[in-house]
């Protein structure tokens, strides 16, 4: 593995609209308020120096901006959601005008590389241009009455205000999955952002304000709350916001959903992952080690979606381990913004410590490594977040297999029949993806089947990172059984309601009960 040095510290701050060294934290839409929970700054894991810095919300500007909020949604559930769905139009447009500056500084602040930053913004316009057909799609169900002349039919009503606290890994792209769905619901949105990746967020809510602004959008539609974890606790006791989307750590959400779930509201929970690929031994090699490498060093290993185990057919073990070994020695670790390299930094030096602790702790279990791990010193790693990404052999069972690592650590498991692989698969307490590398239909469709993968996302002959809007993203068991982006997910931002109209001259009661006054 090559060392690539970091050429340069930037600003990538001048090329977004109202960004600056020190930013206010707390914002109703286009009003901004100083903060007066403290200030944050932003480190870059790059280099290690400062970006900016941005002031953090305190319980009085917290309530502030929900008041805004509510606000708001009286105004903003009244306008028609084909017209909703041209703001979220033109929305998309501004992403596309800022897709570098704003793909730089995803890249920047978070430390992924840069063709992962321009590519999270995509994800913003892709979901922009998806809310916008959904706009005139929000549709529900006429049903036959039991009663004579009566009608019977559902619709969709919007929530109120939809809380949002997104995760590091991606800063912009998860806020919008929520954002863009609920703007075109009827709903206003509460922003909390990672507090390890604020400037994102504040570039964000620039952009949107511009657009929003120019089109006299009700202040107080998209908001944003800077803060640490007492910010989301708020938020996830707040009996004011019905529904609380959170995306992190499987502990986060159980915290978040114990407090939304004892005021008897609403939690969308997209926590941890701990993925796997099967590899049959009737796999096209070629696409099942670009998958598995992709899927493992993809964003440093800081999915929810990468590649934690690689379950191999014993038959071609010996050879998939072979490849897997050249192909990490290949990878070019370096500064992110640099498109010739593979992987980039961690988020911070927690981060390094918990990586370096997993490889102690899968050593002392027993686990081989054969492409050694470690922290990367010298010119250009001066930040001391940078690591090697690293591949052990280990069992199934292993405490450290069981548990996900943010990180590029990659566990071989080997497995003789299919539903052993399946069981291994499954034998995590997560649940969000999944694939098999294999060319046998049988296979393929006994991982698809009641019988076979237990996740959320399940996918053949591609990895298990990489999910397109259009499908609805989230998983189960510790994975918190949240659906987000594409299909029917924009159901969890709207009420059911169910409507019986009587056009008769009579009042039948239902099931032919007879009640004489």
């Amino acid at each position: 593995m090559s060392q690539i040095v970091p050429s340069h510290t930037m600003n990538y701050l001048s090329n977004l609209p109202g960004i600056k060294q020190q930013n206010d934290g707390v914002s109703t839409g286009s009003r901004w308020i100083k903060g007066g929970g403290g200030t944050l700054e932003s480190f870059s894991p790059v280099d290690g120096q400062v970006i900016g810095s941005v002031t953090m919300a305190s319980r009085r500007d917290y309530d502030e901006v929900v008041r805004q909020a509510q606000n708001a949604f009286n105004d903003w559930r009244l306008w028609p959601a084909p017209k909703r769905g041209e703001i979220v139009r033109q929305v998309g447009e501004a992403l596309r005008v800022h897709k570098p500056a704003l793909g730089q500084l995803v890249s920047y602040e978070m430390g992924k590389s840069l063709q992962e930053g321009l590519g999270e913004v995509q994800e913003m316009i892709d979901i922009c241009d998806f809310a916008v057909g959904l706009s005139r799609q929000l549709h529900g169900l006429t049903m036959h009455s039991e009663r004579p002349a009566h009608r019977m039919y559902e619709q969709w009503h919007p929530l109120g205000i939809v809380g949002i606290i997104s995760a590091f890994n991606f800063p912009v792209a998860v806020w919008s999955w929520n954002a863009m769905l609920a703007w075109v619901c009827g709903d206003v949105c509460i922003w909390k952002p990672s507090e390890k990746t604020p400037l994102c967020a504040v570039a964000c809510q620039h952009i949107v304000a511009d657009i929003f602004n120019k089109n006299n959008v009700p202040e107080g539609v998209s908001t944003l709350v800077i803060g640490g974890r007492e910010t989301g606790e708020w938020m996830a006791n707040d009996s004011r916001v019905p529904l609380v989307s959170a995306t992190g750590s499987t502990r986060m959400g159980k915290a978040v959903g114990a407090a939304v779930g004892a005021r008897l509201g609403r939690a969308l929970l997209e926590l941890g992952g701990n993925n796997a690929i099967i590899i049959s031994k009737d796999a096209d090699l070629d696409i099942a080690i670009l998958g598995s490498v992709f899927g493992a060093v993809g964003t440093a290993g800081q999915r929810c979606t990468t590649t934690r185990r690689l379950v191999i057919n014993e038959e071609i073990y010996e050879q998939v381990k072979q490849k897997l070994i050249s192909a990490y020695g290949q990878l070019r670790i370096g500064d992110p913004l640099d498109e010739k390299n593979h992987v980039g930094p961690l988020i911070d030096k927690d981060a390094v410590k918990q990586y370096m602790q997993a490889i102690e702790d899968c050593k002392r279990e027993g686990g081989k490594f054969i492409v050694e791990g470690g922290v990367l010193n010298g010119d250009g790693y001066e930040s001391g977040c940078y690591v090697k990404p690293c591949i052990a052999e280990a069992k199934p069972e292993f405490k450290i297999v069981q548990h996900e690592t943010f990180a590029p650590i990659l566990y071989l498991l080997k497995y003789s029949s299919i539903d052993e692989a399946i069981a291994i698969q499954n034998g995590v307490p997560q649940g969000l993806s999944s694939a098999i590398m294999t060319l046998n239909l049988r296979e393929a469709e006994k991982f698809l089947s009641q019988a076979g993968s237990d996740c959320g996302i399940a996918n053949v002959n591609i990895g298990t990172s990489g999910a397109e809007i259009g499908g609805a993203f989230g998983g189960e068991k510790e994975t918190g059984g949240g659906r987000e982006s594409g299909s029917d997910a924009w159901k969890n931002y709207m009420r059911r309601q169910t409507n019986t109209i009587n056009y008769s001259t009579q009042l039948p009661l239902a099931q032919g009960i007879k009640f004489n006054v």
